[in-house]
């Protein structure tokens, strides 16, 4: 078997980089990110070879929404005290989290049908039906439903910060009032409304919007949040379908491991939008 000598120039040169090869007590890439802990939370329950993918798929999807919750409440924050221009980066990153989001499906679609049944049985009831920081991104945006809340229970610190959630206002009820605080017409029970229920799209509120976008040059950063506010969305809506076709792919119309019907459950939210007259208003413009 011949060897090969390696040229100097075909090895990357170190020469002249002052790498710091002792670290002495300074903390480690390792330490700084907890990858000890990070990289240890994969415990797949069986010993199917696509399982870890499957466990790192969603363990990534939750990260990503780490990041969304992160970003959203600072948004929210901003428009509260109508300081809009720090708030077009947040969104604008949470736009750039939702394709990396919408990309892990297509990670999750090289499992066949025969590789998820082969581990499936060992999931129990488990489901992203109960992930904890998906419902919170939903009352955050405005999809509220009371009974969503339940499924949390066992976990009485997630249960307790969703009630809080699904009665306080959303990023769409923030910025409502704040249309309202600049002299759009946004009708008062729209502002002092039980946040535990489900928005009602109204008429009022869409013809404040194209009032926004007929005074653009004005408001412009009331036109550029509502821009944002689109695009998050329709990324969101992106990302259902990808979802329900990544399913449809692996399981059919099998019903769910968290007791849903599966496909037929993850179809009824495709039409579902968090700021609907700002859809609407499209046809009027």
């Amino acid at each position: 078997m011949s060897s090969k000598r390696y040229d100097k120039s075909e090895r990357v040169d170190l020469t002249g980089e002052r790498i710091h090869w002792d670290l002495g007590s300074s903390l480690s890439y390792g330490e700084y990110l907890h990858l000890d802990k990070l990289l240890d939370a994969q415990k797949p329950l069986s010993f199917e070879h696509d399982e870890m993918m499957f466990i790192i798929v969603h363990q990534t999807s939750e990260l990503w929404m780490r990041l969304m919750l992160h970003e959203l409440g600072g948004a929210l924050e901003c428009v509260r005290r109508d300081d809009l221009d720090p708030s077009f980066k947040m969104l604008a990153r949470i736009s750039r989290v939702q394709t990396q989001l919408i990309a892990t499906w297509e990670v999750l679609s090289t499992m066949t049908p025969f590789e998820y049944s082969a581990f499936r049985n060992a999931l129990g009831r488990s489901s992203g039906f109960q992930s904890f920081q998906y419902r919170m991104l939903e009352f955050l945006l405005g999809n509220k439903h009371v009974e969503m809340v339940a499924v949390h229970k066992r976990d009485p610190e997630a249960h307790a910060a969703l009630e809080r959630a699904l009665k306080s206002p959303s990023l769409y009820d923030e910025v409502l009032r704040l249309l309202s605080r600049r002299g759009y017409g946004i009708p008062e029970e729209y502002l002092t409304r039980d946040f535990s229920e489900p928005y009602r799209t109204s008429k009022q509120v869409a013809g404040a919007w194209l009032g926004v976008y007929h005074n653009a040059e004005k408001d412009w950063d009331l036109y550029e949040l509502a821009e944002r506010l689109v695009d998050l969305d329709h990324k969101f809506q992106l990302w259902r379908f990808h979802h329900l076709k990544t399913v449809e792919r692996i399981i059919g119309y099998k019903p769910g491991t968290g007791g849903s019907s599966g496909v037929s459950y993850l179809a009824k939210a495709l039409e579902l939008k968090f700021f609907p007259e700002l859809w609407q208003i499209r046809t009027s413009m």
